[in-house]
């Protein structure tokens, strides 16, 4: 793991997170699923794995919602003001947090790495230059770095035993 830290937590307070090391990467997502269920523009997630994410205080409360792939997804809430601090989906099933960037104490340390499903979104929304943009999904040996790539490759090996 690289020395990277960084701590987040829910409105309230009650739930308390570390991300241990970097995410292997940060989606920017204009779905309009994503739009509808955050009430914003867009969902912004830090891909990491579920091992390096470390509670420091309280226990989310683990909610099973429909997704627009069809497979749903749990989101990790705080019990108390129920607040999203990460969800699972069903890809990689409970071995990835997509942490919410917005629930870092400090957010400004992850921008995306990517925007996706542009295609759907907000026509006032500008997305920055140099950063990649596509209409849809894409495929992660095009657009991760080597690293993430394989942190990804070592998940998979765990959830094929």
């Amino acid at each position: 793991m690289d020395n990277f830290q960084l701590d987040g937590r829910c409105t309230c307070g009650a739930v308390r997170y570390r991300m241990c090391s970097s995410p292997m990467f940060v989606h920017c997502c204009h779905c309009r699923w994503c739009q509808r269920e955050s009430g914003a523009s867009f969902a912004l997630n830090a891909m990491i794995e579920a091992d390096r994410v470390k509670l420091l205080a309280g226990t989310p409360e683990i909610v099973e919602t429909p997704s627009q792939s069809g497979k749903g997804q749990k989101i990790a809430r705080c019990p108390i003001c129920h607040v999203a601090v990460w969800s699972y989906y069903a890809g990689a099933g409970e071995t990835v947090c997509f942490v919410r960037v917005g629930t870092l104490d400090d957010p400004d340390r992850l921008p995306p790495d990517i925007h996706i499903f542009v295609s759907s979104k907000q026509p006032w929304v500008v997305l920055p230059a140099g950063t990649p943009a596509v209409a849809e999904y894409y495929s992660a040996k095009d657009y991760w770095p080597e690293t993430s790539l394989t942190r990804r490759k070592a998940l998979q090996a765990r959830l094929r035993r």
